[in-house]
């Protein structure tokens, strides 16, 4: 059973079933008094709700006194780029989740809400109701302001875009062109793809078959927040589109990153090997961008997401920006050093259906099962086992549907997937013991 999922991530639901028009009222209201400008950015995906619930959560804010900027289908980075100068934003998508599936991503300051907020969103807030806010369409400068930070590539790249039926239909073709791609695209029809709406687990056939062994492919998720690299006619790993980040990044002269804990070792070991420091965090979005906060780190993201964060410019995952900034790499040996390094470590996931009314209780007794079999074991999400400098396998539960998932990695391929085997394994067994 389907039930709605609340988490810094994003409020998800199926809309009409677990996720209805009272619930988008209710969230919005709450989230009004964290509006500290009166002035909310507002853009949706392509989902078949999104205009009902765009329009009902305009309408929640302007009853509030908030003048609300509405930006129609656009991606996730663009809220989060133009919401830096409105001072808030809603991002109406449930992102890499399927069709029928919706939601509510909030944003504060150009960042995604923390725990603290998005407990004042979630508790009914008294709420000022003294006038009433207007509603202005309103075009964005993304794509001008992430030319000007990439500056122009040379040579015209040939880039084959895979929009997936998704909201980077315009800004994606537009950026890579004015940066001085030859562009192509598939799958640019709103609602239509070929392939479902996460890129990271789909195996992207039809982006394969279009792009030549010295091209680049990309494929976007609905929100355009996720990126995934076709390169040399394969699919290139998740943790593979983050490294290529952050090589670009290092590269700038970046030395400061997070990551999240899920992470290749290998993105570690490329940047302390160049020089670099980096530090870890829970598993999400919102947390990697808080220890960014934090520590100061000018770069960083999640490998598992297919995330590259860089906070000068956008404070969440930016497919697009990441999608420049790696086609303006292709061909130079910074290019080739972190696809080589990485190729070198072997990552296995896997994932388990479960309520989750039981998610805490089992990891709770994973780890009691695991205690004492591995020389150190992190417990900052979910339960993280370093089995060597190579390897290690970690279990956490999902902040946006009812699974918990396994990953791990190693230098050995074989060794990775033994690894996580033997920890599905324990997951089931504790599954067992707390039923």
């Amino acid at each position: 059973m389907v039930s709605v999922k609340i988490s810094i991530s994003g409020i998800r639901g199926i809309f009409g079933n677990d996720f209805t028009q009272k619930d988008v009222l209710k969230f919005c209201n709450s989230f009004s008094t964290l509006v500290k400008s009166k002035k909310c950015v507002i853009g949706t995906d392509t989902r078949p709700s999104c205009h009902i619930i765009k329009e009902t959560a305009a309408a929640a804010l302007m009853q509030c006194g908030i003048d609300v900027f509405d930006f129609g289908m656009v991606p996730t980075p663009v809220v989060f780029r133009e919401s830096r100068k409105y001072g808030a934003g809603i991002v109406v998508t449930s992102s890499h989740n399927p069709l029928e599936w919706n939601g509510l991503k909030f944003i504060v300051d150009g960042r995604g809400i923390n725990d603290d907020e998005l407990n004042s969103v979630v508790n009914e807030q008294v709420t000022s109701k003294t006038k009433i806010g207007t509603e202005t369409l309103i075009c964005s400068s993304y794509v001008d302001d992430a030319a000007k930070l990439i500056g122009k590539i040379d040579g015209n790249p040939k880039t084959i875009v895979d929009i997936g039926g998704g909201a980077a239909k315009d800004v994606a073709p537009s950026l890579l062109k004015k940066l001085g791609c030859n562009v192509k695209t598939i799958n640019e029809n709103i609602g239509k793809s070929t392939r479902g709406p996460d890129p990271t687990t789909d195996n992207l056939k039809d982006l394969i078959a279009n792009t030549g062994s010295k091209d680049i492919g990309f494929a976007f998720d609905l929100d355009a927040d996720r990126l995934v690299v076709v390169y040399d006619r394969k699919k290139q790993s998740s943790d593979v589109t983050l490294g290529l980040g952050v090589a670009k990044a290092l590269e700038l002269g970046y030395k400061k990153f997070v990551f999240s804990i899920d992470t290749s070792i290998s993105v570690e070991k490329f940047v302390t090997q160049n020089g670099g420091t980096v530090q870890r965090s829970k598993v999400g979005e919102a947390n990697v961008i808080d220890l960014m906060l934090k520590t100061k780190a000018q770069a960083g993201g999640e490998g598992s997401s297919a995330g590259f964060i860089l906070p000068e410019f956008n404070f969440c995952r930016d497919g697009l920006l990441t999608s420049g900034l790696i086609a303006s790499m292709l061909g130079t040996a910074t290019f080739n050093d972190i696809l080589k390094f990485m190729s070198n470590y072997y990552q296995s996931r896997d994932k388990i259906t479960i309520g989750s009314d039981l998610h805490d209780k089992i990891i709770a007794k994973l780890y009691e099962n695991m205690k004492g079999k591995f020389s150190e074991i992190i417990t900052i999400d979910g339960v993280k086992a370093i089995v060597d400098e190579n390897s290690w396998v970690l279990v956490r539960k999902s902040n946006t549907e009812d699974i918990i998932r396994i990953s791990s990695e190693s230098n050995s391929l074989q060794k990775a997937q033994e690894i996580k085997n033997q920890i599905l394994d324990l997951v089931k067994k504790s599954h067992e013991q707390v039923k």
